[in-house]
């Protein structure tokens, strides 16, 4: 990296979850104490009325019409430790000490949409088990997709037989629910072994799928792992699939690239890393580990330097000459804007954050210095437009209807009724 600038605003991201639930343990593992340790630093850093306002995902009532994405796989397949490392920034190597999940875990991410995580036990079969009996409407009603977590190092034949149980249960009466399967720990495996289980675990799902009768069934299959940037790009893939009018996104960020000439440029959720759209150009897994990364130290920058208390004076002495006018009126953007240089293909890279939740990352090609002030005047266009996007898609709240008055009650009023 040749030459770096970053510039941090008055506002703080907000980076605030839900904290897990764990079973009752006598020795509480290190990874355990890091996740309560994060959740209260988030805590701490949310205002107050954002903390009496955080909803309790206990109870169904406030969680109803919120889109839900259900862990669910195997004992020990890794999905605690994928929902810790992408939604609680747990590091890798400490989800080696977290505890085996012993009964639903409900998680909420504090994001630029309401979504729900559930992380079942791998030992809970909801529809083979005569034992016990499961609300399945309450489980998959409201689910937005059904991530199914198979271990790659392991066998999983198993795991595919209760999937293929899963798929054709839920086919029935939830044939919209997108299973998303997740091919894991791929990280020590070779490439030509990998692509050789994941042709094998398509092949055994969509054969057994075949024979029941159902055809393109909507299953998707994913190669991730928690030590790069794969799970959160699978992430990505299934987020996607829940926002709506996700080809305007899409077409916002196109017309972006083509007018400023931008290599790649992905919106990203600031908080997991997640990118939720993208533009047209193809993917390239380099570009966006370079600017996922690049979201870490933006973020992490402003939690430092953005957070410290401003005073009037401090304030003054900014107004006053040479600048001459508001403080709102020198910031482009109120939360944290940044570019750099990369030093090997001299590529600037650009980030604006779009509000507490949403940052517009860009790389650009060489040269492109030069068109800076009208760079910057077409990125304010999009953010903008992408705030209303958001303001636009964002479910609004029913307002009660009072019941129609019976005729009756009118008599004696005074007035005619029609």
């Amino acid at each position: 990296m040749s030459s770096a600038f970053s510039r941090a605003g008055s506002g703080t991201p907000d980076i605030g979850h839900s904290p897990p639930h764990y079973s009752s343990v006598r020795n509480i593992s290190p990874a355990v104490l890091n996740l309560q340790r994060v959740y209260e630093q988030n805590r701490q850093r949310l205002p107050t009325k954002d903390v009496a306002s955080i909803p309790d995902i206990t109870t169904t009532q406030q969680t109803k019409g919120t889109p839900r994405l259900l862990l669910m796989g195997q004992r020990r397949s890794g999905k605690s430790s994928i929902s810790s490392v992408v939604f609680h920034k747990l590091p890798p190597s400490e989800t080696l000490f977290l505890e085996s999940t012993a009964r639903i875990q409900k998680d909420s991410l504090n994001s630029f949409m309401d979504v729900q995580i559930w992380d079942f036990p791998g030992q809970i079969e909801v529809f083979e088990n005569p034992n016990l009996t499961f609300d399945i409407d309450a489980i998959f009603g409201e689910i937005g997709a059904l991530i199914w977590v198979i271990d790659a190092q392991d066998d999983y034949l198993e795991s595919v037989a209760r999937l293929n149980n899963t798929i054709l249960h839920i086919q029935r009466s939830y044939p919209h629910i997108n299973v998303e399967v997740f091919i894991h720990k791929v990280d020590g495996l070779s490439d030509d072994y990998k692509l050789d289980i994941q042709r094998d675990v398509t092949i055994r799902i969509q054969d057994e799928l075949s024979d029941q009768g159902i055809e393109n069934a909507p299953v998707n299959f994913h190669l991730t792992s928690i030590y790069n940037h794969s799970i959160f790009e699978a992430f990505s893939k299934v987020i996607q699939k829940l926002i709506p009018r996700l080809g305007q996104l899409e077409a916002m960020l196109t017309n972006l690239c083509r007018t400023c000439r931008f290599e790649k440029a992905y919106l990203f959720d600031v908080n997991t890393k997640i990118y939720i759209a993208t533009d047209s150009t193809p993917e390239d897994m380099a570009s966006y580990e370079i600017c996922s990364d690049y979201v870490d130290v933006v973020i992490d920058f402003t939690e430092v330097y953005g957070s410290w208390p401003r005073t009037q004076q401090w304030r003054d002495r900014l107004e006053k000459e040479p600048w001459e006018q508001p403080l709102e009126d020198q910031v482009a953007c109120e939360w944290a804007e940044s570019g750099m240089v990369l030093a090997d293909a001299q590529r600037p890279i650009m980030l604006r954050q779009v509000d507490r939740f949403l940052a517009l990352v860009a790389i650009m090609k060489e040269g492109s210095y030069e068109k800076m002030p009208q760079i910057n005047m077409n990125v304010d266009v999009v953010v903008k437009g992408l705030t209303e996007f958001f303001d636009i898609t964002k479910p609004k709240e029913i307002k009660a209807v009072a019941p129609p008055v019976p005729a009756g009650a009118a008599k004696g009023s005074g007035q005619a009724r029609s």
